[in-house]
C-alpha cells in the first residue's frame, strides 16, 4: 500500500488563457472529449491508492464540488439508460474517495496554493497535482510512478522532462546529478529562467510527492518571480539538505493550459479511444 493517502490540487487559478469560457467555469473542468481534466487527475491519483482528495479552490469554482457529488436529479433521470454507465467511472470515485475543499482568499502563486491546503493535509507526506498538466502513460501513472519511489527514498520528489530550449523561460529548470537512469538529486532550481541562464532544460511538470515540512519552509519563503510565493524557491531550499529528487516519468504530458497543448490532447485522446 502506498505511503502516500493524500492528494493536494491547487485549482484557484483563474485561467485566463481560455477566455471567455473560464469567466463562468474552472479550467479545471475543461473537457478532455468527454471527461474534465480535474476527473483524469482524480483517477490518476486513486490508481497511486491514495483515498483523500484535497482541493484548494476559489471563487467561481464550485462545479469542482459539484461534479464529486450525488446528482439525484439527474441520475434519476438517465437510471435504466445506456447513458448510465456513462456516471460509472465518477460514482465510484464519489464511493472510493474523501474528498476535502478549502479556498485560496486571494491567488499569491502554487507555493501559496499549497500552504492554504495545510489544514486539509497535516504533517503526513502527500502528492499534488496540477490538473491542467494532462499525463498519458502505458503503464504505472506519474504519481504512482513519484510514490514507488518515494516508499525508497522518503524526501520530495518532482516529476520532470526535457523541453526545447524555447520553452525553457516557461518552467522550474532543475539542476543536479543523474543518481540512476531518470533520477536526479537536484542541487538547485530557477523558476522560469532565460534559456542562456538555465541550468539545463529538465523542467518540472505538475506531479509532486511533498514532503510536510515544506508547509514550514513555504511559510519561511519571501514572494519570488512575480510577487508569488514560488513551491520552486521553497524546494530550492530542501534540495540544499539533499533532499529533493527529480524524476524523468515515463510516460507523455499534455500541456493544458494552453489552447495548442489542450487541442493536442483531445486529439490524442479521440484518436485512441475512437
Amino acid at each position: 500500500m502506498s505511503a502516500i493517502r493524500k492528494c493536494l490540487f491547487p485549482a484557484a487559478g483563474y485561467g485566463t488563457r481560455f477566455l471567455p469560457v473560464t469567466k463562468a467555469m474552472p479550467k479545471e473542468m475543461l473537457p478532455i472529449v468527454n471527461k474534465p481534466l480535474i476527473q483524469y487527475g482524480v483517477e490518476e491519483a486513486a490508481r497511486a491508492g491514495i483515498t483523500d482528495m484535497a482541493f484548494v479552490t476559489g471563487r467561481g469554482k464550485r462545479a469542482l464540488e459539484d461534479h464529486f457529488d450525488i446528482s439525484y436529479e439527474l441520475e434519476r433521470e438517465i437510471a435504466g439508460s445506456e447513458r448510465e454507465s456513462l456516471l460509472a467511472e465518477t460514482r465510484r470515485l464519489v464511493r472510493e474517495c474523501h474528498f476535502s475543499y478549502t479556498r485560496q482568499l486571494e491567488v499569491r502563486g502554487l507555493g501559496h496554493a499549497i500552504l492554504s491546503g495545510e489544514t486539509l493535509i497535516g504533517d503526513k507526506p502527500f502528492a499534488v497535482l496540477l490538473a491542467d498538466d494532462f499525463c498519458v502513460t502505458e503503464d504505472a501513472g506519474v504519481l504512482a510512478q513519484l510514490a514507488e519511489l518515494y516508499s525508497e527514498h522518503n524526501c520530495s520528489i518532482v516529476a520532470v522532462e526535457e523541453v526545447p530550449p524555447a520553452e525553457i523561460s516557461s518552467y522550474g529548470i532543475i539542476d543536479g546529478e543523474e543518481r540512476s537512469p531518470g533520477l536526479y538529486r537536484v542541487t538547485d532550481m530557477v523558476e522560469k529562467p532565460d534559456p542562456a541562464d538555465a541550468p539545463g532544460n529538465l523542467a518540472v511538470i505538475g506531479r509532486y510527492v511533498l514532503t510536510p515540512d515544506i508547509f514550514d519552509i513555504l511559510r519561511r519563503t519571501p514572494p519570488g518571480r512575480n510577487s508569488e510565493i514560488q513551491i520552486t524557491d521553497a524546494l530550492k531550499t530542501q534540495a540544499r539538505k539533499g533532499r529533493v529528487l527529480a524524476w524523468r516519468f515515463r510516460g507523455r504530458r499534455f500541456d493544458c493550459g494552453s489552447i495548442a497543448g489542450f487541442m493536442a490532447a483531445n486529439n490524442f485522446v479521440w484518436s485512441n479511444e475512437a
